[in-house]
Formats: C-alpha cells, structure tokens, sequence
C-alpha cells in the first residue's frame, strides 16, 4: 500500500500510532502494510518540519517503537490493561 492509496482517515491513526510511545512500527506494518520507512516517509511529508524533528528525536532509539528491542513482549499490540474492556460487554447509556 502507498501513501497515495490512504485514506485521510488512514493517515491520521497511522501518524496517531507513530506518535504513541508504547505502539511499535510492527503494529502499524502489520495494520496498515506500511513499512517503518513508508511510516518515517508519511510523517515526514505531514507534519511540519519542526513537528518532525521533534518525532524523529524521540523515536530514534526507543525500544518500546521495536518489538525485537522490547522486553517481556506477549506478542499481542494491545495494552496490558485494553484485555479487560475487549469484548465491550458494559451496558450503554
């Protein structure tokens, strides 16, 4: 998938997973079908320069942005804590 085939929908949980500490570049390939590069590309031409460079800083290096360079990984992308509401069953309102 190209950049071009998203959805601004798309583009928008994507750059919202790239920007979440704790969501690796796996989930967002295994997802989205876009690779770390296509995902560095995206942000790159989406956000502004400044908003970039402060992207790249923080995620260069974080073990929790790659799966093999975490620890204690179940393999699952979801939070420890997101099991207990899956399967929504609280009544609505």
């Amino acid at each position: 998938m190209s950049t071009k085939n998203f959805t601004p929908r798309e583009l928008d949980r994507i750059i919202e997973m790239a920007w979440e500490d704790r969501t690796p570049f796996e989930a967002i390939e295994f997802q989205f079908g876009t690779s770390e590069k296509e995902v560095i590309k995206i942000m790159q031409t989406q956000l502004k320069p400044s908003s970039f460079k402060m992207w790249r800083k923080r995620v260069q290096g974080r073990a929790t942005k790659h799966v093999k360079l975490r620890k204690n990984v179940s393999g699952t992308f979801k939070s420890s804590r997101q099991k207990h509401i899956s399967q929504n069953k609280i009544a609505k309102r």
